[in-house]
């Protein structure tokens, strides 16, 4: 016969037999998934810009397959559309776009609807048990204007409670008339953030938000943990130490906290920089990852994950820029020089305008490119007065000439 303690070693091992057979499992099919994803990703949409044309196209051949309704219109009266697919119990509503140029998680949501069709066996354990409402972009007038805001200037996700614009409004109709179990809140994010106090950039972050100002803990913030958590552990296998987790202050205007606060578990997806990846083509492809990962997760009703793994997550640190000039000398001292790129739409195409964001001693910060000037004289060409907030589109380091 077996002691209790024998047996509660037995229980352990087959525990962890199991989950980490599950475990390499499920890294081998998100690896498969990202050496395969060209062969199902959304064509009609790449790039930071999002064309109009593109989005309605993309739009309109989902039509054809999945349950498409038009929920109302933008101010400027854009249609607003949205998609529902699966047949399950629990009911999942996510949108994007609500800032009009965050567009990598549009693209993410959009090459998940396609690998449903890819993969019948991932589509069918989703599908069977949850229906998902997805407004694939909620502000489409900041879409085609490439802002954050709406054509009438206000921030959507400042506007939960006030609810002053009718994207808002829409939204808020759409959550109450669907009544979701779940709530996936999809965003990107700007390349200063690094994944904690370190040199690596947060590719991808999330936030659980609060429901209080005391930022406690109930059972569906503990949910909204647990699938972060998983995802968190998917995404360490193929970005490490690249995921970072947002400050979680309360703002019951922001749209998650006031759904948190109204009891339905909230994610906010955040997609961030990549190496090299400004057009976040790589980014997309993580964020489809985590978003899987949490779709079967909410399916097999897997969710349980102590809050401390949420909490391991490194909470984001501003630390990054995109080019640092170090060492440079100029006709005073040696100083290092911040530059950061500026999102400009010019005939359908973001151009990335380097601005002088800082001059000094930048030895506590990154860049994600780095120029080491070796204490070489520094010029601007042509020359001009070297300030913060001016263009830096090349310089001289003594006769050679550095693009920037």
């Amino acid at each position: 016969m077996y002691n209790q303690s024998q047996i509660n070693t037995f229980t352990f091992v087959i525990i962890f037999f199991y989950t980490f057979v599950n475990m390499s499992q499920t890294i081998q099919l998100y690896d498969s998934i990202l050496k395969e994803y060209d062969s199902f990703k959304e064509v009609n949409l790449s790039g930071r810009y999002l064309s109009e044309e593109g989005l309605l196209n993309a739009i309109h051949r989902f039509s054809k397959i999945i349950k498409t309704k038009k929920e109302g219109v933008s101010e400027e009266g854009r249609s607003i559309f949205s998609f529902e697919i699966g047949k399950g119990s629990t009911k999942i509503l996510i949108w994007s776009q609500m800032h009009g140029n965050e567009t990598t998680t549009t693209k993410a949501v959009f090459d998940v609807l396609n690998y449903f069709s890819y993969d019948q066996v991932v589509a069918d354990v989703i599908l069977k048990n949850c229906k998902l409402l997805i407004i694939p972009v909620l502000n489409p007038d900041g879409a085609i204007a490439y802002t954050r805001v709406n054509s009438n200037g206000v921030d959507l996700n400042r506007d939960a409670t006030v609810q002053t614009q009718s994207e808002s409004k829409v939204l808020q109709r759409v959550y109450h008339e669907f009544q979701p179990s779940f709530c996936l809140n999809m965003h990107d994010q700007r390349t200063i953030f690094s994944a904690g106090r370190s040199n690596h950039p947060a590719t991808v972050s999330f936030l659980s938000p609060a429901y209080n100002t005391q930022r406690d803990i109930n059972q569906a913030r503990e949910v909204s943990m647990s699938l972060i958590a998983k995802a968190n552990k998917v995404l360490q296998q193929f970005i490490p130490n690249q995921v970072g987790r947002y400050d979680d202050s309360f703002n019951i205007n922001c749209i998650g906290d006031y759904f948190q606060q109204k009891g339905t578990p909230t994610v906010l997806f955040e997609a961030g920089h990549f190496a090299h990846d400004y057009e976040r083509e790589q980014t997309r492809r993580f964020i489809c990852i985590a978003l899987l990962e949490m779709l079967t997760a909410v399916a097999n009703n897997d969710i349980v994950a102590p809050a401390q793994e949420y909490f391991s997550i490194p909470e984001n640190e501003k630390l990054f820029y995109d080019v640092i000039i170090r060492g440079a000398t100029t006709e005073d001292k040696p100083v290092d020089l911040a530059v950061q790129y500026t999102e400009v739409l010019t005939n359908k195409q973001i151009q990335f305008l380097p601005i002088i964001e800082k001059i000094g001693d930048l030895s506590s910060y990154y860049g994600h490119r780095e120029v080491n000037a070796n204490q070489l004289l520094f010029q601007l060409k042509p020359s001009t007065l070297l300030k913060e907030g001016e263009v830096l589109k090349e310089f001289l380091l003594n006769d050679k000439v550095i693009v920037v």
